[in-house]
Formats: C-alpha cells, structure tokens, sequence
C-alpha cells in the first residue's frame, strides 16, 4: 500500500475519534476543524516517520496540543461576553450534561484544557501528557490540579471526584 493510500486509511479509520478529542481542546466544532485539519496536514509531511513507529494517533494529538498552545501564545484568548444569558440551572438532559462539560472546559485556561483532556479522555499517564505538551511531570499535575479544582468551582464535578494523588 502506497503511503499516500496508508494516509488515508488512517484518516478514515481514525478521523471521528480524534475530532472528538479536537473539540475538547478547543471547546468549539470551527476551531476543532481547523485544529484538526492542520495537525492532519503536518502528519501527512512526517508520514514515513510516523506510519514506521505506529503511533499515529499520539503524533496527531501531540501536534493538535502543540498548535493549540502556540496559537494562544499568538493570540488573545479572552472572555467574549453575551448579551443573553441560559435560563436553565444546571443540565437537563444528556446533552445538556455534554454541553455543559464542553462550555466547563471552555472557560479553562488551554494549557489546563489540554491536560485534563488527555488525562480523562485520552486517558493518557502524567508521563505522556508530559511528553505531549512538552513539561515536567511535575506541570502537568498542577495543571491537573488546577483544572479539577476549576470544574469544582464551577459545580460541575463534586468535591471527590477524579482525585489526582497516584500515577498512572
């Protein structure tokens, strides 16, 4: 198989999962495309050395998280506000509940965004976060730490949810 065709197939088979963890970096579906969109585009430059290690998603997550903390570097990233406030309280539905961790993990920093993603999501170990984002061991439990204690303020997590005290 050609590595052009290689390419594809990975895309294919893996698109929908990594646009998933692409609209949780980034808390909206344009953005995510985007995001996505130019990490599939810089893997494919690097194909002959990713499709040899056989860490394809990894590659694309880490450059997802890379360009996502170089562009908030480069770009004002602050609070837009809204004439219309939601009338409800807390979630109703099942989708209320996916939006409401959506709009929770919006309102975070990126860097704390992205740790908490790949620690829950991704499910990936402090070691590999650290590896993705490119910081000590040590910065991605306090950015874990500091995520988790925003979604508690916010409500959305109780106070004994997701503790970050072992390694995995």
């Amino acid at each position: 198989m050609a590595a052009t065709e290689e390419f594809e197939a990975f895309v294919q088979a893996r698109y929908a999962a990594l646009a998933r963890t692409a609209v949780l970096l980034t808390g909206t579906r344009h953005t995510a495309e985007d995001l996505l969109q130019e990490a599939l585009i810089r893997t494919f430059v690097s194909w002959s050395r990713v499709r040899d290690g056989g860490a394809a998603d990894a590659y694309v997550r880490t450059v997802m998280v890379r360009l996502l903390l170089k562009d908030r570097r480069r770009r004002w990233s602050g609070e837009i506000p809204h004439a219309d406030l939601p009338e409800t309280i807390g979630p109703t539905t099942d989708l209320d509940a996916a939006e409401s961790v959506r709009e929770a993990l919006r309102r975070l920093p990126v860097d704390q965004r992205a740790a908490i993603v790949l620690r829950f999501y991704v499910d990936l170990t402090e070691a590999q976060i650290a590896d993705t984002i490119g910081c000590p061991p040590g910065t991605v439990k306090s950015r874990i730490s500091r995520g988790l204690a925003a979604l508690r303020s916010s409500g959305l997590l109780a106070a004994d949810t997701f503790t970050t005290g072992a390694s995995s």
